[in-house]
């Protein structure tokens, strides 16, 4: 039986933050792909960027849903039960 998301209450209607990584926006540098939180709209970059952003977010904060921020991308990770949502 597979792992369901058990924090789908956290999703709301967000806004993005910024056009690109806000964090890496701030110190000019740069970054792979994008992941928006979909708690707060605070867009941060992915593990595969240096900075890892979007998951500092989420530690830093305990929003546990981000999306992917990508064109053509639509999946939504849970950083808590680690499984994607539909």
């Amino acid at each position: 039986m597979s792992q369901q998301c058990t924090h789908l209450d956290m999703i709301h209607e967000v806004k993005p933050s910024a056009r690109g990584c806000e964090d890496c926006l701030k110190t000019g540098d740069s970054w792979v792909h994008l992941r928006i939180c979909l708690t707060c709209g605070h867009v941060g970059c992915c593990d595969n960027s240096k900075n890892k952003h979007a998951t500092r977010h989420f530690h830093e904060t305990n929003h546990p849903i981000v999306q992917s921020f990508q064109p053509g991308e639509d999946w939504k990770w849970c950083y808590i039960d680690k499984v994607y949502i539909d």
